[in-house]
């Protein structure tokens, strides 16, 4: 047969392999979404042994978001040019590096430099799991699929917190690390086995070899091989990695960064300073992390919720309105009282709508970039976007020790959502294509 392979998977009922792939997806963004809850976790563990002050807190807290600010810009670039495979698994032996050594530190300054290159994986996990998923998914899926694995995030929270709760009562802070070491070590064997390279990025790239490894994911998918690599005539000479910097993509570029930087304000107060806010409240470690997880289970429900809504209703349309919803509910947490029951719910809502708005971008993320730039287009919005996440722990550090009231400081942080709707509203996206040979289109800005 001599066809385009990546209009069969466009067409065509998913696969079992493009099942299971997509679903490792899923498993990747929860095993990031637990690493980088791992310090919320143990912050009040680690602010009592050590005797830190809520502003220096504050700052340990984004120390692997700047990781991940980095990782996602650079190493999305990375796994558009060497792939998506080799690129889970480079960031998993990060991951899993930086996880076991923040069992080993007695300080401030180790923990930050082990939390930073945690964060330099699942920056780079994150760019690259949302081209995975976009690209083996087929066309009436795709929206669903990058829903699904954005709420691995979410989920990985639950579960791991779920079990961290139980190792706080009994461990020290150290044991949630030792917990997130041992879950990433387990990924690296499942990622080599069960996901091959994306079909797409072999097309376009065509490396040595690209023909037989292209062949052999079809037949793991149930197609028929084809006999040569798809002919790219009018594919430009000089498309580049930068290309998300062209006339055509840099208005795109520039709003989605922006509205990610925004929204994320808004999510990371919420995540990060949940358990201590509950702590400072009266009550328990253990309590404030349940609290956590109600936060996350609203976000794996919100998430999943708006992946089913996305393949009847206009993407755009359905992050705009739950960003809006977001700082509503951030307003109310800021004025709850302290009660666990309330608290939970609360949160979970909060949870509901922020993630939703986290799920909504990447399902935007993955529509407005053709393959060539789709994790360098991802990693840099999420990268500069990730500004917002460094930021938000700091700046609700800083105003808590300044004396702002929590009902204060709730508005002030949930506003970043509401900003982050204003600027969607401007950004205009291309309708869905099927596959061709020819030059995928750029959304107009």
């Amino acid at each position: 047969m001599n066809s385009d392979p990546r209009q069969l998977i466009f067409s065509a009922p998913m696969s079992r392999l493009q099942i299971v792939a997509v679903a490792m997806t899923i498993v990747l963004n929860a095993l990031d979404g637990f690493d980088v809850l791992a310090i919320s976790f143990a912050s009040p563990g680690i602010a009592a042994e050590w005797g830190i002050n809520r502003a220096a807190l504050g700052i340990v807290l984004s120390m692997e978001l700047i990781g991940m600010a980095v990782g996602s810009v650079l190493l999305g670039n990375i796994a558009d040019r060497i792939g998506r495979r080799k690129t889970m698994l480079g960031c998993l032996v990060g991951m899993a590096g930086g996880m076991f050594m923040a069992t080993t530190v007695t300080g401030l300054v180790d923990l930050s430099i082990w939390r930073v290159i945690t964060g330099l994986g699942i920056g780079g996990m994150l760019a690259t799991i949302n081209a995975a998923a976009a690209e083996f998914s087929n066309a009436r899926r795709k929206h669903l699929c990058v829903s699904l694995m954005a709420i691995g995030y979410p989920v990985g929270v639950v579960f791991g917190g779920t079990i961290a709760a139980q190792l706080l009562q009994s461990y020290d802070w150290r044991s949630v690390f030792y917990l997130g070491t041992t879950m990433t070590a387990i990924c690296i064997p499942l990622v080599y086995l069960l996901i091959p390279e994306s079909v797409h990025w072999l097309v376009y790239k065509q490396p040595k070899g690209a023909l037989e490894a292209i062949n052999r994911t079809l037949k793991r998918m149930g197609h028929a091989a084809i006999d040569a690599l798809p002919a790219m005539p009018s594919r430009p000479a000089g498309r580049r990695i930068s290309d998300i910097f062209a006339p055509e993509l840099l208005a795109t570029t520039l709003i989605l960064a922006a509205t990610y930087f925004l929204h994320v304000m808004t999510f990371y107060y919420i995540i990060k300073w949940v358990p201590k806010i509950v702590v400072d409240m009266g009550f328990m470690a253990s309590s404030a992390a349940t609290v956590l997880v109600w936060t996350n289970v609203g976000g794996a429900t919100g998430g999943a919720i708006l992946g089913i809504l996305t393949m009847r209703y206009n993407v755009k349309a359905l992050t705009i309105a739950v960003l809006l919803l977001s700082t509503v509910m951030i307003v109310i947490f800021g004025n709850t009282s302290a009660d666990l029951t309330k608290l939970s719910l609360i949160c979970a809502v909060a949870g509901f709508c922020t993630n939703a708005g986290i799920v909504g971008l990447y399902a935007i993320f993955a529509h407005a970039y053709p393959t060539h730039v789709r994790a360098s287009g991802t990693g840099f919005a999420v990268g500069m976007g990730r500004g917002g996440s460094v930021l938000a722990p700091i700046v609700a550090g800083f105003l808590f020790e300044a004396g702002v009231t929590l009902p204060t400081v709730s508005i002030v942080m949930g506003l970043g959502s509401t900003l982050a709707a204003g600027m969607l509203m401007l950004l205009k996206l291309r309708p869905e294509q099927p596959v061709t040979t020819q030059p995928e289109p750029a959304p107009t800005p």
